[in-house]
């Protein structure tokens, strides 16, 4: 077992992965597993392929998700890091006195669709489920159906990437929260010069060692123009939804959105830390 400290106290993966298990699980997985310098039972977390393979076995091991297929070059998300968000945005509904009927709206939910898959596995919430490209929503269409949750889970597609909640907010839609994970860079080559510094990190001179396309890891501007253009777009759309939240890299962009939120007279505006090893990000959260 290896120490995976920080993570929320409902995280299935707060006390590290037992392999023996995983490996009964999915076979596929046995041949990545191997001890490390210190003795640990582990991964290669610089080989994409033991990676993907590891969240493909996690997701049928703790959630029941049989079939997990999406295209090498996307993203493929660390299930551990993304259920703490599912499990943040639990308690921040709990707190507002939510707990029935629960609707969420995610948007760039990518090809791998993982955000509400795990909603819908560890809460039995619905989902509205939004991206810009085509070819990630045939992707996590084709997710949703092998999976039978066509009637938890509807895709839609944002045919103005300038906008956010513009064009996907229909008439009647009513959502208890908007949940986020947004690109980092501000364009391909900043995103390329921090994947080829990651690999040299982990020891490894792999060219794609994380993967990810445009709409995934870079927008105009970067993550605060990305933030900026939610949160205004968010107040035109202010009794859509009961919450807006977003994960937010990049701490000195909070203060930015603060002010941003007194101009557009946020009610509520508060910062969920969440920790991951040694990695520390955060949850911004308003209401209006």
């Amino acid at each position: 077992m290896n120490s995976k400290p920080g993570l929320h106290p409902r995280n299935k993966h707060k006390n590290g992965y037992n392999f023996d298990v995983l490996i009964k699980h999915n076979k596929n997985l046995a041949p990545f597993v191997r001890k490390n310098e210190y003795g640990t039972v582990t991964i290669d977390f610089s080989d994409p392929k033991a990676v993907k393979e590891l969240n493909v076995t996690l997701l049928e091991a703790h959630y029941g998700i049989k079939d997990w297929t999406f295209p090498d070059e996307n993203l493929c998300p660390p299930i551990p890091g993304r259920v703490d968000y599912i499990h943040y945005i639990a308690d921040l509904l709990e707190s507002s006195g939510i707990t029935k009927d629960i609707k969420i709206l995610d948007i760039g939910t990518g090809a791998t669709c993982i955000y509400p898959l795990l909603g819908v596995k560890e809460y039995n919430w619905n989902f509205v489920a939004v991206d810009t490209e085509v070819d990630s929503l045939d992707s996590a269409q084709d997710i949703v159906d092998d999976n039978g949750l066509k009637s938890k889970i509807t895709l839609r597609q944002q045919l103005d990437e300038a906008n956010i909640l513009k064009g996907i907010i229909e008439k009647g839609d009513s959502f208890s929260a908007v949940i986020c994970n947004p690109p980092f860079y501000k364009s391909e080559m900043e995103a390329k010069g921090a994947n080829a510094r990651k690999s040299r990190n982990l020891g490894n001179n792999a060219v794609r060692n994380f993967a990810g396309n445009n709409n995934e890891l870079w927008y105009p501007g970067g993550e605060k123009a990305f933030l900026h253009n939610y949160f205004y777009q968010s107040s035109l759309y202010k009794d859509t939804s009961v919450w807006f939240t977003s994960l937010v890299s990049k701490k000195e962009n909070i203060e930015s959105l603060q002010k941003s939120g007194e101009k557009l007279k946020v009610k509520n505006f508060s910062i969920i830390p969440m920790h991951q090893g040694n990695k520390v990000t955060r949850i911004v959260a308003w209401q209006f």
